[in-house]
């Protein structure tokens, strides 16, 4: 069958509204971060991401287009107030792009498992290998800043060991063991995620104009900060490194760069993208206080969710993306 005669699966117009909803709403934070930028080296990476987005969206809009799908609204100009004070610093504004960056190769291997037309699988293929491009580039620049914490380093062991009893398995009561490598991945990786989450929520609150907006930031702002203090407990139990905070890094200004709507957007969006991290650590853990304790995160994440789902509904913030058809209406009597 010739590839146009294929047309696009539900799961495909799905992954492209996202990848174009996601997409426009950092987009717009790029654009604001590249304003305020005073680093030639750091500025020269946010208009390489601003560019490599322009072309994406515009073969997204392409691909939408030809199947009569309206393409979504998104977040525009509009959104941004270019002329705002500075929010944020520029260490900040990089360690917001290599984070996000690593969201967007999420993304783009979730579309890209999801596509089965070839040019389609192409697009997330070039996709996944811009990503791929930034991601080194942000590390290397954070490193050569002497901006990025390594994970804790293990010392090598003699020889492979087996496990040898359920003992592993415990984590409240007796000899509980050392974290192993394995459970450590999932947990510093999702503390950094809570930290540009917190870190941002407490930005954004300082610059929203809606009263109810800045009541669910600081609660999402107090929610991540709790969650990023019973992670962190873990690692220090073991005498391990815990990835350094952000708040400094967020300045007093109370001049909004960005609309009300983005910035809920923003927060919600990281939200929902964590709990496919916490459900991998959930799945990583072996020690019982870690089991107890991501369930007690992706629990909590579910009520704050909830809580921004009916906020944004209710400012009519939030757009439907496409329905299966109704037969028991459509089989109505006329």
């Amino acid at each position: 069958m010739d590839e146009e005669d294929l047309k696009l699966t539900s799961s495909e117009i799905g992954t492209l509204r996202m990848e174009y909803v996601n997409g426009t709403s950092t987009d717009i934070v790029n654009k604001y971060m590249l304003s305020i930028v005073e680093d030639e080296e750091i500025r020269a990476l946010f208009e390489d991401a601003i560019q490599t987005y322009d072309k994406q969206k515009n073969q997204i809009t392409t691909f939408l287009e030809n199947e009569g799908f309206p393409v979504p609204i998104g977040f525009t100009e509009s959104d941004l107030n270019k002329g705002a004070k500075r929010l944020f610093t520029d260490i900040f504004c990089l360690h917001y792009l290599h984070i996000i960056t690593s969201h967007g190769l999420l993304g783009h291997t979730t579309s890209f498992g999801a596509a089965l037309r070839k040019d389609l699988r192409d697009f997330y293929d070039s996709c996944d290998n811009d990503g791929k491009r930034m991601y080194h580039q942000t590390i290397e620049l954070l490193l050569e800043k002497g901006h990025y914490q390594r994970d804790p380093y293990f010392y090598p062991e003699g020889h492979p060991e087996f496990i040898s009893g359920s003992q592993f398995l415990d984590g409240f009561f007796g000899d509980q063991r050392p974290i192993a490598a394995t459970e450590i991945i999932s947990l510093s990786f999702n503390i950094k995620k809570k930290v540009l989450e917190k870190s941002l929520s407490i930005g954004f609150s300082q610059v929203t104009q809606s009263k109810e907006v800045r009541k669910f930031l600081k609660s999402a702002q107090n929610t991540a900060d709790k969650q990023i203090q019973s992670l962190s407990q873990i690692l220090k139990k073991d005498n391990l490194p815990v990835p350094m905070s952000w708040e400094s890094e967020v300045t007093t200004s109370r001049n909004s760069p960005f609309s009300d709507k983005l910035m809920l957007f923003h927060i919600g969006f990281l939200l929902q993208t964590a709990q496919a991290y916490h459900g991998s650590g959930l799945a990583s853990s072996m020690r019982k206080d870690l089991v107890m304790t991501y369930e007690k995160i992706i629990l909590k994440n579910m009520t704050v969710t909830k809580e921004w789902f009916n906020l944004m509904t209710t400012n009519k913030w939030l757009e439907q993306p496409p329905l299966a058809p109704n037969r028991k209406e459509i089989a109505k009597d006329k």
